[in-house]
């Protein structure tokens, strides 16, 4: 079905990917990219955040810290919960049953105190991905139409949803454009000599095929 070391264009990986054996779930698919980022260096970190226009498949169980009437604006927008120390003890006392987290600037100061529970699972809300404002209403948008966040890693390396095996062929390709079109955008300045080193697609139960880098070049700054 695949051969081991091979690359493949982006559209040979899903069709692969969808002959695989089925399983009992909507796998996701995940496109990892390794950058020539020199991680150390604090001006060569790459993050940004990118709204797939397909969305990502997944549900989404947004959690939103607010005060007086920004609570009741968040959940008319379509919070699945909003509050302020009853949910930072709710979330102290174990409770993860929530996939997105957005913020008031007044509630930081609160919210960065659960870095240790939100920061490794990557729902601590920032102002870059544009999950820490005042208007609530058009971040929740933002994250249910599809917006997602991506950064390096300590080893330059980028991993990113980019759909669910389900998708259409071309829905899957419309994602991946988007990610790596709004990543090569995503450039540091300082950054020297190739920025795009690998780029594999996966599925949650399916093998890591190779992309063959060529076959993306029409992506602009790949």
């Amino acid at each position: 079905m695949y051969e081991i070391g091979k690359s493949y264009t982006l559209q040979e990986a899903v069709e692969i990917l969808k002959k695989c054996p089925p399983t009992k779930f909507d796998q996701s698919l995940e496109l990892s990219l390794k950058t020539g980022v020199e991680v150390q260096k604090s001006d060569q970190q790459v993050r940004g955040t990118v709204t797939l226009p397909n969305g990502t498949g997944k549900k989404t169980i947004l959690v939103v810290f607010a005060r007086g009437e920004k609570i009741k604006e968040a959940l008319d927008a379509g919070a699945d919960f909003a509050g302020n120390e009853d949910l930072l003890e709710k979330i102290k006392s174990g409770w993860m049953d929530f996939t997105a987290v957005i913020s008031t600037p007044d509630m930081m100061r609160e919210v960065g105190k659960l870095g240790k529970v939100l920061g490794p699972r990557g729902l601590m809300p920032t102002p870059k991905a544009g999950t820490v404002t005042a208007d609530v209403v058009k971040a929740i948008q933002e994250v249910k139409a599809g917006k997602v966040e991506f950064k390096t890693d300590k080893h330059g390396v980028i991993n990113s949803p980019v759909g669910k095996l389900s998708f259409t062929k071309e829905k899957l390709l419309e994602n991946m454009t988007a990610l790596l079109s709004v990543v090569a955008r995503s450039r540091p300045a300082t950054a020297k000599g190739v920025f795009l080193l690998s780029l594999a697609l996966s599925s949650t139960m399916g093998p890591g095929l190779k992309i063959d880098l060529r076959s993306i070049s029409e992506v602009q700054g790949v």
